[in-house]
């Protein structure tokens, strides 16, 4: 039987107007990033945000796959208790997936924590450091850091990445050993940790119309079925084409700015320095030690 071909479209149309980047440059950064960033997708449910016309319009999301599905791509039918209905998600499994899904002008890629066949126990913790108007960058930063010393104190390891917009992202490895409201649970004490560490630039209201415009908010609600943050390496559909860049712990400083990671050059970051997110999908933390040395 004969395969069944992908067809790349469009490749000139322009995504960063200002940048003259297109479509095809876009296509082809994931092809090339595809052996680092295939790990942290397979057997994930994918939440689709298109920008089919690039970053200058705002795009759309779509959960369900629908027809939109090639025969031969995995997808995974998965009960929504929001809108009463099996969802079929796209999964991305290899690189001719991870194409399909950029053509459909996917610019960043958005994976959940968890995969398929143990969908309630996530693979890693996320704290999703997400600024306000008015917040620097090297306010994002130093919760960054609070996070990683308290982190430190429970003597669990954690990593660290931009991104690719004006945040930061912490993870902590689980490696499925505990359920989303254990996950979120302590999440939330790190969170609290951090609000009473940092109370003038912090908060840990979710609500935009109630957050000052000067707070950081310190997202463990994440950790949640079915949310999503862009993949590590993942575009972002922003200025400069910036992508969610791996960190090395003492390169989290200030000074630091999410724009010096883009497609032109994590290419290169990683062939230098290797996967710096790897051990995201390893041994997961021992929880209640952590939680005894935080007195908790």
């Amino acid at each position: 039987m004969k395969k069944e071909q992908l067809h790349l479209t469009h490749p000139d149309k322009i995504y960063w107007p200002d940048e003259g980047i297109t479509k095809g440059d876009l296509i082809t950064y994931y092809r090339s990033m595809s052996p680092y960033m295939l790990p942290y997708l397979k057997n994930r449910p994918l939440s689709l945000k298109r920008n089919p016309n690039g970053i200058r319009d705002a795009g759309f999301y779509q959960k369900d796959a629908g027809e939109i599905a090639p025969g031969w791509m995995k997808t995974a039918a998965i009960y929504s208790e929001s809108s009463d209905k099996m969802v079929h998600y796209l999964v991305c499994n290899d690189v001719k997936s991870l194409l399909f899904i950029a053509n459909l002008g996917c610019i960043e890629i958005n994976p959940w924590n968890s995969v398929i066949a143990k969908p309630g126990y996530p693979d890693y913790l996320v704290m999703d450091i997400d600024p306000s108007e008015k917040n620097t960058f090297n306010e994002v930063i130093d919760v960054a850091q609070a996070i990683k010393a308290i982190l430190d104190k429970a003597n669990v390891e954690a990593y660290c990445k931009t991104s690719g917009a004006g945040g930061m992202h912490v993870y902590i490895p689980c490696n499925k050993k505990y359920s989303y409201e254990q996950v979120r649970a302590f999440a939330k004490v790190i969170a609290i940790r951090v609000q009473e560490q940092l109370p003038r630039i912090t908060t840990l209201e979710r609500s935009l119309a109630k957050r000052k415009k000067n707070e950081v908010y310190i997202d463990y609600l994440q950790n949640s079925i079915g949310q999503t943050l862009a993949c590590v390496y993942s575009v972002r559909p922003r200025p400069f084409a910036t992508v969610s860049a791996p960190l090395e712990w003492k390169e989290v400083k200030h000074g630091l700015s999410p724009a010096q990671f883009t497609l032109k050059n994590m290419h290169e970051r990683v062939k230098q320095k290797g996967d710096l997110f790897k051990a995201v999908l390893g041994k997961g933390l021992n929880m209640k030690p952590a939680l005894k040395l935080l007195g908790t």
